[in-house]
């Protein structure tokens, strides 16, 4: 008997130990079935810019702020161009390019490039971050923040890698290739690699245009009030105006001509998975505030109260912000709140504001909804969070939540389900509801279980005017990283959902749906042998050439004559077909034979000149960007203290002009009291005397005469 007591400290340890493992893991589970923290933006679009949605085989024309994730493609035409935006990165295409996303979650950007020039801007690179560039010849991935342009041929047999700054490698052919800030590399073939390294070439409109871009990125007002891990703040400068509140902070107050303007009014809802309904906004700037932050009124004004800014040291406190597909709540009643009045006749919404928990609709585990919530408003706590997720997802109680926004009256926006489902202009279809309706209505933090159609998932474009030819489509491309598996067609996601009652699967559910991870249209790289560059001017591995020209010139020029015009599109002339052609196909890239012999140590010490020189001009560059933003801050500081002195001068104006209305209207009042006094005077005064002398006067006249 002596043993029992013994064994039960072991028992209790062991049982301890189970328990505590197996809670990570049941959070581990949950953590792993809820949807990625962030989503690109297509944030710039212009000329004929065309999307097809993951899953489908639609073109449609490109509408600026779709949120995109993986699977999605996008192709510009002649003379086009494009932004995707990706919180730290923003990925520019020039004409006649063909994207698309292999992968986008929470660590890993994969891109897929059939053609075309590519210009990726990398701002910040975590530790655990992966950014991933897959041609059809090889895979470039970002080692350092910096700057990078991609050039892939038409016949997807040479793809040109230029670093202007930062670091990356190259992995092709059994071999891994290190590229350095200031080499401009082609890369030939696809079993084996030839290798030319060039300098860099001189920029052209493509490399003018994505300067201007970064200016404006690296410039923006906004950054001093929003987190940079907010896609698409950059826009706000020139849309609105940022303004002190105490009670918020500073918030964004956007300029709008709309009389009756309010928040998810002026846009569309498209169904993209795994979150389900989506709000894209009509505005230039239409993304940042309405998939990040709160909305609120102040002074009968709408207001974007933004995510905290980045602190200069991140602490284990900051939160990045997860982006979510739309921070609203949901009308029910009898006419209106499909899936919560229990009448298809129409939906009805309003935006959340700062002091509201935001429920998402979708598949989520508690931390997720912490994040999503904390990392947007700066005024709902972890504690408020719980109890509405308890409420909400774990009881499934339904409770008459009263929301901050709720009772404005400018904020409910309703339309009918068709429209809803369509992707039609909400700001041309609204229904009309009533105010005291609105008021006395219950609300519901879960979007309605709407079943959407395949119009939700193509959303609002028109069908594409111009397409990718069929080969720049189907072409494989080469991935270090084996990527997940193609989104479902659909038909099928469409026959999940509605399976579903209306919602979106979890991750999970997504997952076991798919079909196997191996895509007809990747070859995954294997094992590959570190490698060197060859010095620059030099090349390997070199062909057979005809006329001192390499081959895989003549194969493009082959290529060009057969290969026949984008659809819809008239024949471009030859001058113009060769202003996007890669770096391969200028004069110094030469074959060997053709190539001056060169001392390697003389070879050496100018590459060491100009490493240094590179150096110092890098150096050179972040002294006076610093020197602007320094500038720019000076400025803006004077601007700030000269609104803050006008702002004084106004309330001192104000402040004199009320003392002299209230002086004047205390003089008027003084002055109607003394003539109301001197009324009552002349009032109450006993009426005049009359003289005695004539009195006597009458007496005598009166009397008569005597005998």
């Amino acid at each position: 008997m002596r043993t029992i007591p013994a064994k039960w400290p072991v028992i209790f340890a062991a049982t301890f130990a189970l328990l505590f493992l197996a809670s990570p893991q049941r959070a581990a589970a949950q953590d792993q079935d809820d949807p990625p923290a962030r989503a690109a933006r297509l944030s710039y679009a212009q000329g004929a810019v065309s999307f097809e949605p993951g899953g489908t085989d639609d073109w449609v024309d490109a509408v600026v702020n779709r949120p995109m994730t993986t699977g999605d493609k996008i192709w510009t035409d002649r003379d086009s161009r494009a932004e995707v935006r990706i919180d730290s990165y923003a990925v520019r295409l020039g004409p006649l390019t063909g994207f698309s996303f292999l992968n986008l979650d929470d660590n890993t950007v994969q891109i897929r490039v059939t053609e075309g020039s590519l210009n990726l801007r990398v701002r910040r690179l975590d530790d655990d971050q992966t950014v991933e560039v897959d041609t059809p010849n090889l895979a470039f991935n970002v080692l350092r923040p910096g700057s990078y342009r991609i050039d892939v041929n038409e016949n997807g047999d040479t793809t040109v890698v230029a670093v202007r700054n930062g670091q990356g490698e190259v992995t092709g052919g059994g071999s891994a290739y290190p590229v350095h800030a200031g080499d401009s590399v082609s890369f030939y073939g696809a079993d084996q690699l030839d290798v030319n390294v060039q300098g860099l070439p001189d920029d052209d409109d493509f490399d003018r245009w994505n300067g201007d871009r970064d200016r404006r990125w690296d410039h923006s007002t906004a950054a001093r009030y929003v987190s940079d891990d907010v896609v698409g703040y950059e826009d706000l400068d020139e849309s609105g105006g940022w303004r002190e509140v105490p009670e918020y902070g500073t918030i964004w107050f956007p300029h709008t001509t709309i009389v009756g303007w309010a928040p998810y009014r002026y846009g569309h809802w498209v169904w993209i998975s795994p979150w389900g309904w989506t709000w894209v906004d009509d505005a230039p700037w239409g993304f940042a505030p309405f998939h990040y932050g709160r909305w609120v009124v102040v002074g009968g004004v709408w207001g974007w109260v933004p995510s905290p800014p980045r602190p200069a040291v991140v602490t284990v406190a900051y939160v990045r912000p997860v982006y979510a597909p739309a921070l609203v709540a949901w009308v029910g009643g009898p006419r209106f709140g499909v899936g919560v009045g229990g009448v298809a006749g129409g939906v009805a919404w309003f935006p959340l504001g700062p002091r509201d928990v935001y429920c998402p609709s979708y598949h989520v585990s508690p931390r997720y909804v912490e994040r999503v919530n904390i990392s947007n408003t700066v005024i709902v706590n972890r504690t408020q969070v719980t109890n509405v997720y308890n409420t909400v997802y774990v009881n499934k109680t339904v409770t008459n939540i009263t929301y901050q926004n709720q009772r404005e009256g400018n904020a409910v926006t309703a339309t009918s389900q068709a429209s809803f489902t369509s992707a039609q202009p909400v700001g041309r279809n609204m229904v009309r509801v009533d105010a005291r309706e609105v008021a006395s209505a219950p609300v519901a933090p879960l979007t309605p279980a709407v079943a959407p159609q395949q119009r939700s998932v193509m959303g609002a474009g028109a069908p594409a005017r111009v397409r990718p030819p069929a080969a720049v489509t189907a072409r494989p491309v080469v991935a270090k990283t084996a990527p997940p598996p193609a989104p479902l067609p659909v038909t099928r996601q469409l026959q999940a959902v509605q399976a579903n009652g209306g919602r979106p699967l979890a991750v999970s559910q997504i997952r076991q749906a798919q079909p196997e991870a191996a895509r007809a249209n990747v070859k995954v790289a294997a094992p590959a042998q570190q490698a060197t560059l060859p010095p620059q001017g030099q090349r390997t591995n070199s062909r057979p050439t005809q006329n001192n020209q390499p081959a895989v010139q003549t194969q493009q020029n082959q290529q060009n004559n057969n290969r026949p015009a984008t659809t819809n599109q008239p024949n471009q002339p030859a001058a113009q077909q060769n202003v996007n052609r890669p770096a391969n196909n200028r004069a110094n890239d030469r074959p060997p034979s053709a190539q001056p012999k060169v001392d390697p140590q003389v070879e050496q010490k100018q590459q060491q000149q100009l490493e240094q020189l590179r150096r110092q001009q890098d150096q050179e560059r972040q002294r006076v960007e610093q020197q602007q933003v320094q500038q720019q801050q000076k400025l803006a500081q004077q601007q700030a203290d000269e609104r803050r002195q006008q702002h004084t001068q106004q309330q001192q104006q104000q402040q004199l002009e009320q003392l002299e209305r209230k002086h004047d209207q205390e003089q008027q009042k003084l002055q109607q009291s003394q003539q109301k006094e001197a009324q009552q005077q002349k009032q109450q005064a006993p009426p005049p005397k009359k003289d005695n002398k004539d009195s006597k006067d009458k007496d005598k006249k009166d009397r008569p005469p005597s005998p």
